[in-house]
């Protein structure tokens, strides 16, 4: 199954050299994938993940082992950030 994964600010750094530019990558994924389970498997460390949606949708961090991905949907991940 593919998902679209997409990583802003630092996270960037966990996608292939020639998408960063990009913030974007189409991953294929098992079928009953969960958030967390993709999360993990890309290597980004939980404590970076502060802002998670599915298809512009906030994924709460408790429910991010709950939440299975489907076909096509969105993944979308920020990091803590600060500003003034």
């Amino acid at each position: 199954m593919r998902i679209s994964l997409k990583l802003f600010a630092s996270l960037a750094v966990h996608l292939p050299a020639e998408v960063r530019s990009r913030y974007r990558i189409e991953l294929e994924v098992a079928p009953g994938a969960t958030v967390l389970e993709v999360i993990q498997s890309q290597g980004i460390p939980l404590g970076q993940c502060a802002i998670v949606l599915v298809d512009g949708v906030w994924v709460a961090p408790a429910e991010r082992d709950r939440r299975v991905l489907a076909e096509g949907e969105v993944m979308a991940i920020w990091p803590p950030v600060a500003g003034g």
